[in-house]
């Protein structure tokens, strides 16, 4: 998957990266002006260049030394150009270079002119390592072979063209070794601020998913506490008005009362946590009913509910919130959506030491359910928080909810 950045998101980076400020006021200088360098070390170059040329080429016939006279001011003249694209195409000043160097070693002046120590230099920095290598290996063999091929046609002497290639060799060595050490730690320097605009940027990205998160577990916290509770009031509310007995209906108002003002209680925490600017994140979990309080909330208000448990095993608060939860939001769907059903059994099977099984099931199914709603859909999320795994489905007219949660996984976390 391509991530990709705007120009806004890596000036906000760059700004929470804070780096400091260039050592130096001349570098600061020449960083500011990359142009003005250029232009400067070209005309030293130039200037420089075209010295050895002087007094070189009297020993050949007038019409040679005119010729290799004129081209070797244009070859200077182009090679000290292009090193003002130095930084950008850094081989074109390469090659330039050492076409210049031709041309000298024909006249027969010395080698080993500034714009080769430079160029060398440029092409380690701005290229690579393995690309200054080869060209200043490629560069030195090539003048060689024309050395050896000019020198025995008598063109030029031995002394000239040991000149020619010790000095290109020497200018060429400085400049690919300063340049290497430069651009090598440029290059080093520009990967850790690249990786440190990935750290930031992973950082929020990290918050976004942490909050994103934590919203989800909210939303899955609030939900049940409102879920359960208004179907509890309102199946209370509901009996309440259909007894003709007083004591009965007044018992039945008191019990809605109770858990409107439980539920209540609970949101107010909740909030209070929410709006609390000092909470550490993520927030704690708000401590659920327990299964027992959940079946007798349910029975309360007039649903057959039976709880029936197997073992014994220890569980750790991280097991038993989820336990609780996944009972409440089961029981409160049963209720929900089978308000005609004679038996709603919940069972908990914590015979094993690595797992414990929870187990719903309720008659009374409608043939038309529905959309499975937000209720299947939080117990499918919680249950996989747990890391666990899920079953339900309708059989005949019952609704069975199967869901294993892992001891192991769960007591690590906690």
């Amino acid at each position: 998957m391509i991530q990709t950045r705007s120009r806004s998101d890596v000036v906000r980076v760059d700004d929470e990266l804070r780096l400091p400020r260039p050592p130096g006021m001349f570098r600061r200088f020449w960083a500011r002006h990359p142009l003005f360098a250029d232009i400067l070390i070209a005309l030293f170059c130039l200037l420089l260049s075209l010295t050895p040329a002087r007094g070189a080429g009297e020993d050949l016939p007038l019409p040679l030394a005119i010729t290799i006279g004129v081209l070797i001011p244009v070859s200077v003249v182009v090679a000290c150009g292009a090193l003002l694209v130095r930084r950008r195409h850094p081989l074109i000043p390469f090659v330039a270079a050492f076409t210049a160097e031709v041309f000298f070693l024909g006249l027969g002046a010395p080698g080993g002119t500034p714009a080769v120590t430079v160029a060398a230099y440029s092409l380690a920095v701005y290229a690579s390592t393995r690309a200054a290598w080869a060209g200043l290996g490629i560069g030195i063999a090539a003048l060689a072979t024309l050395s050896g091929i000019l020198m025995g046609v008598g063109v030029i002497s031995l002394q000239s063209a040991a000149n020619t290639v010790v000095g290109n060799l020497v200018v060429g060595l400085i400049g690919t070794l300063i340049g290497i050490n430069v651009g090598g730690r440029k290059r080093y320097v520009a990967a850790i601020i690249d990786r440190s605009r990935q750290l930031l940027i992973e950082r929020d990205q990290q918050a976004q998913l942490a909050a994103a998160g934590e919203r989800a577990r909210i939303a899955r916290e609030m939900h049940d506490i409102v879920s359960h509770s208004l179907t509890v009031i309102v199946a209370l509310s509901e009996g309440a008005v259909a007894t003709q007995d007083a004591e009965r209906a007044r018992s039945a108002a008191g019990a809605a009362a109770a858990t409107a003002r439980s539920a209540l209680g609970e949101m107010r925490s909740m909030l209070g946590v929410l709006r609390d600017d000092d909470a550490p994140l993520p927030l704690a979990p708000m401590a659920p009913p327990s299964p027992h309080d959940t079946v007798a909330n349910a029975q309360r208000a007039g649903f057959p509910v039976t709880l029936s448990t197997i073992g014994d095993a220890a569980l750790s608060p991280v097991v038993e919130h989820a336990v609780s939860r996944i009972v409440q939001e089961g029981v409160t769907n049963a209720m929900r959506h089978a308000p005609t059903a004679s038996m709603i059994a919940v069972r908990l099977d914590r015979s094993s030491p690595s797992e414990i099984v929870i187990e719903i099931v309720n008659d009374g199914v409608r043939a038309q359910t529905g959309s499975s709603g937000f209720g299947l859909r939080g117990l499918t999320e919680r249950v996989a928080h747990a890391r666990g795994r899920i079953d339900y489905g309708r059989e005949g007219s019952r609704w069975r909810v199967t869901a294993v949660i892992p001891l192991d996984r769960m007591e690590e976390e906690s």
